[in-house]
């Protein structure tokens, strides 16, 4: 499987995207109320995770790396006990990482990393 593969995105969540966007429009004051069991799925943490391993993140604060995650558990069990956390609501994000990088003029910004599991979390909310 390729990068331009694991980056398109699968038909069943596009088939999810395209009925969210079909009720938001048919119905503009519609709120969707219940959208949280949507982020837990595993086809769309799996496709989060895809998409953050292709963005080459460095470690957040637990020094968590993709090559240990995969080394050791797998991405598939990684993926399953995120799932689980989310579903069961035990899941809470840590601390970022914060790092100073320079700017062009010489002074330095601040760069927030999150921990792999917060930054799949987080990129599943905007497949």
């Amino acid at each position: 499987m390729g990068i331009a593969d694991m980056l398109t995105t699968p038909a069943t969540i596009r088939t999810l995207q395209r009925k969210l966007y079909r009720k938001a429009k048919q119905e503009p004051a519609y709120r969707f109320y219940a959208l949280y069991d949507k982020i837990y799925r595993a086809d769309i943490l799996s496709h989060a995770y895809h998409l953050v391993r292709a963005n080459k993140g460095s470690a957040g604060i637990d020094g968590i790396t993709f090559e240990a995650i995969e080394e050791n558990e797998g991405a598939p069990a990684f993926i399953g006990e995120l799932e689980e956390a989310l579903r069961s609501k035990t899941y809470k994000p840590d601390p970022v990482k914060r790092v100073m990088i320079p700017k062009s003029d010489g002074k330095l910004r601040p760069l927030g990393i999150p921990m792999v599991a917060s930054y799949c979390t987080s990129r599943s909310f905007v497949w």
